[in-house]
């Protein structure tokens, strides 16, 4: 199996890996791979799967000619739950009547989050090789930010850190993020921070969409228009797999993660437990926790055979 390179969706793949033991299977992995590779590697039947799919961020993948036709999404580990979007702290929003990302157009508000004495905002946004990079990108240039504001890459985790000890000083911080994710254990939405809106919804792609939404907690604005669709996390995995593999398939078609138990286990990765073994250790907590639930998903596979 593979899991992605954001380490917030490693949790689910060592809990997907132990049901999977737990029916008998040998499971190699999971191997950490960027979002195209996977899907390629997939598609040639190197990897049989991932649990980390967010739908329909990732649809893009699967118009790649050598993608089409042998991977697919199956079942949904969280449905219509995922967010993102853009985030400032409670404090300078409240202070500058900050509410929308489209006010960075102001120099004096961007240079509020100026964290390396150039005048302009940083924003904390995406590694290169996931597809939230190519959407900050776009925003910046639909909403002519690209003069004030600066979206700052590299490891997100490290960078993240940095923001909550920037925040844990008194400064303005300005980033990306995502639910579920450690972020918003360590700073609070509603409390700590807050989501922005956007001027207006826009994608990369030639698709229409629209990406407001009527009733977001924490929103500066309402209704709030994030930037981004609500998304569902999925398992991706191989055609031939789920063909020749019938009981794993059922399992992935029916585990379901509570985005809360995801957000739980991510603030301990956070606090140092992010080591291999923290994470299965976590995931066997999860399953002896959910042990009558778990048990319903093993019969139902079982019986596919």
């Amino acid at each position: 199996m593979g899991q992605a390179s954001w380490d917030t969706g490693w949790f689910q793949a060592q809990v997907y890996k132990v049901l999977l033991e737990e029916l008998g299977y040998e499971v190699k992995g999971p191997y950490t791979l960027d979002n195209l590779a996977f899907h390629f590697f997939t598609a040639q039947g190197n990897i049989d799967f991932w649990v980390n799919g967010w739908f329909p961020l990732h649809e893009k993948y699967f118009d790649y000619q050598q993608v089409q036709g042998q991977v697919r999404p199956i079942g949904y580990e969280v449905d219509d739950g995922a967010l993102q979007g853009y985030m400032i702290d409670k404090a300078t929003a409240e202070e500058f009547g900050i509410t929308n990302l489209g006010d960075l157009r102001d120099p004096e508000l961007a240079a509020l989050f100026d964290a390396d004495g150039d005048g302009i905002a940083d924003l904390i946004g995406c590694n290169e090789e996931w597809t939230c990079d190519e959407h900050i990108k776009h925003h910046l240039e639909a909403y002519e930010l690209e003069e004030t504001v600066n979206q700052i890459q590299g490891n997100y985790t490290e960078l993240m850190k940095e923001v909550v000890a920037r925040y844990g000083n008194g400064e303005p911080v300005l980033f990306y993020t995502w639910t579920p994710n450690w972020t918003v254990s360590e700073l609070a939405i509603g409390e700590d921070v807050m989501w922005l809106s956007v001027p207006f919804s826009t994608s990369p792609s030639s698709t229409e969409v629209s990406t407001v939404m009527e009733s977001i907690s924490g929103c500066l604005e309402s209704p709030c228009d994030m930037g981004f669709e609500v998304n569902d996390i999925r398992v991706v995995a191989g055609y031939i797999f789920l063909e020749e593999n019938p009981v794993a398939a059922a399992l992935l078609l029916n585990v379901t993660i509570p985005l809360n138990d995801i957000a739980v286990q991510n603030s301990l990765m956070f606090d140092g437990e992010n080591g291999e073994e923290d994470l299965r250790r976590h995931a066997l907590d999860w399953v002896v926790t959910n042990r009558n639930l778990v048990d319903q998903w093993l019969v139902i596979a079982r019986d596919a055979e």
